[in-house]
């Protein structure tokens, strides 16, 4: 990473989240009618968050924002994957085995990120 990121949609990790995004829009449109207002609606919120926080780290200034961004992101993650947790005890997901892989991919991505502009910043 030079810098600063030329775009946001360059990251591999953004473009991964941005995947994850879909899936779990996807198997949260099978979630009962009576979750679109609470579960359904989190782990869609968490999702989005992640590759939003992502880019508008990207866009700020500094490397000092950018990181404090990837922070949330994975937060967001944290929470979307407790949420998957929840969603396979409630029994409406089977198994999430496959969007949790997809899920601590990510995380080792961002985490990844992290280090490399924490390095940059001489944390």
């Amino acid at each position: 990473m030079a810098s600063k990121i030329s775009h946001h949609k360059d990251l591999d990790v953004w473009q991964l989240s941005m995947a994850l995004v879909s899936e779990i829009y996807r198997l949260t449109g099978n979630f009962p009618k009576e979750e679109i207002y609470g579960l359904t609606n989190q782990m869609r919120r968490a999702a989005v968050s992640v590759p939003s926080n992502i880019a508008e780290g990207a866009a700020r200034n500094s490397k000092k924002e950018f990181l404090q961004y990837l922070y949330v992101s994975l937060g967001s993650l944290a929470e979307l994957e407790t949420q998957l947790l929840i969603s396979k005890n409630l029994g409406y997901l089977a198994s999430p085995d496959s969007t949790m892989c997809e899920l601590e991919n990510i995380r080792k991505m961002l985490s990844g990120l992290v280090n490399y502009v924490r390095s940059k910043l001489g944390q």
